[in-house]
């Protein structure tokens, strides 16, 4: 970071931590954050009068905050700098344990500040262990059961993104008007899944509308021990093994929205294996409270987060080379399989 928005962070801390009673910090000490985000995230140990210390993630929400990458990257209409820290505020709340602390915002025209715990742990998609998986999964469940109740207030306090029919559509015109600007033979496969593409509108549509993280992929999911606030790599390997409690912190609430709760899963569980995805899906619908569901209903919805990848960024973009996935085979294979 540079000078001058170094100092802005600071001052923006400051004020945020005297709005919630903490009061004037003593000292800080920033370093980059070893989490990944699309918007520029510090990690700031922040030591109170007494000697106290807080180690927070601090994030960025402005859109000229982005690298020129992620701005290509990153669809300007989905966003809003103000989302994220409604939903910490207002829907979180209710949400089941786990997520980070927040510990207040800035809002004002050119500065919006996020400041969270830092959750000490790993991002889900570096666990192999499948029963931590598993644990998300049942996490997610209950976030949606506690959250579909008062959908309606979670809406609009939490200034979600409605996965309506024309949020679904608009995808699927970008990734067919990407196609076409590749020229690389993907504009015929794209074309025919656009011809059926209502049908798997119509049919999400009609599911059960929750709450939704909106982007609940293995990069956003860090999973941790629940009573260390700080431990070594070994420490934190050896208190994940099978049968400990580990802590599901969910991460980068940016694109929350209302829709379908499959939404969630098909994200979660996209790229494992048939036998690993349907363990994985079993301990959501385990869940109580949770409603049953039909395989087609999850793959409709593994469907569209595959159609929202092809639409997501331009040709000129390319992902980074562990988050490289052929969408539109993913997409072709589920579209025959249902039929479409």
């Amino acid at each position: 970071m540079s000078g001058a928005a170094i100092a802005e962070l600071r001052r923006a801390l400051e004020r945020a931590l005297v709005s919630l009673g903490i009061g004037e910090p003593a000292g800080m000490r920033m370093q980059p954050s070893p989490y990944r985000t699309s918007f520029p995230l510090e990690r700031v140990e922040v030591t109170l009068e007494g000697g106290k210390v807080l180690d927070l993630a601090c994030k960025r929400l402005d859109w000229e905050g982005l690298e020129p990458a992620a701005r290509m990257a990153k669809p300007r209409f989905l966003h809003d700098p103000e989302r994220e820290p409604a939903v910490y505020a207002e829907v979180l709340p209710q949400a089941p344990p786990g997520p980070p602390r927040c510990f207040g915002t800035v809002a004002e025209p050119g500065c919006h500040w996020l400041f969270l715990e830092q959750v000490e742990g790993r991002e889900l998609f570096q666990v192999g262990e499948r029963d931590l998986w598993e644990e998300a999964a049942r996490w997610l469940a209950r976030f949606h059961v506690a959250t579909a109740p008062d959908l309606d207030r979670h809406r609009v306090a939490g200034r979600l993104i409605d996965h309506d029919a024309a949020f679904y559509r608009q995808w699927i015109e970008r990734a067919e008007k990407f196609a076409s600007q590749r020229g690389d033979g993907s504009a015929a496969a794209v074309a025919r899944l656009r011809s059926h593409h209502d049908q798997a509108v119509e049919a999400l549509l009609a599911q059960p509308r929750t709450v939704l993280h909106g982007e609940f992929y293995a990069s956003n999911v860090l999973v941790a021990h629940p009573n260390c606030i700080k431990f070594s790599s070994s420490q934190r390997e050896n208190s994940m093994q099978f049968g400990e409690a580990v802590r599901v912190a969910p991460v980068d609430w940016e694109l929350s929205a209302v829709g379908p709760g499959l939404s969630d899963l098909a994200a979660l569980v996209s790229g494992w294996p048939q036998a690993d995805r349907e363990a994985i899906v079993a301990a959501y619908e385990d869940e109580p409270g949770m409603l049953s569901f039909a395989p087609r209903d999850l793959d409709l919805a593994r469907l569209q987060v595959a159609i929202q990848w092809l639409g997501w960024a331009p040709p000129e973009w390319e992902p980074p080379e562990g988050q490289r996935h052929d969408w539109l085979a993913e997409a072709t294979q589920l579209a025959e399989e249902l039929e479409l």
